[in-house]
């Protein structure tokens, strides 16, 4: 039965090498596939990284939020989900901690991160 689990491992571990290394702060852009009736398609979500749950684990995940008409968006995105077709990294954020909830209860140019040169 282990053997069966380091295999899945095994197979999740090769999905998460092919992105691009990035942490809180850092402004992605997610292509994910989107199904809709028989059609399938694929929207992007670009945002800053809030969080990184379950680093180098089977169960990671990141938490991505955007602002979209003046409405804050948060997504909590599965590293090892099917769905996501590719992760680009478009700008660094030079942040100095780990989990970036304060940005919250922040609006506008409050809100911005500095990036990392």
């Amino acid at each position: 039965m282990s053997e069966l689990i380091k295999l899945i491992e095994e197979e999740y571990k090769e999905r998460r090498k092919s992105f691009p290394s990035f942490g809180p702060g850092d402004t992605v852009n997610i292509h994910v596939k989107i199904t809709e009736g028989t059609k399938e398609r694929i929207q992007q979500f670009q945002g800053t990284v809030m969080q990184i749950k379950n680093p180098s684990t089977t169960g990671e995940t990141f938490t991505v939020r955007k602002i979209s008409s003046g409405i804050a968006v948060e997504r909590i995105f599965p590293v090892n989900s099917p769905s996501i077709e590719k992760i680009e990294v478009l700008r660094r954020g030079k942040v100095r901690r780990a989990r970036l909830f304060y940005l919250r209860g922040r609006k506008g140019k409050a809100a911005r991160i500095k990036e990392k040169l």
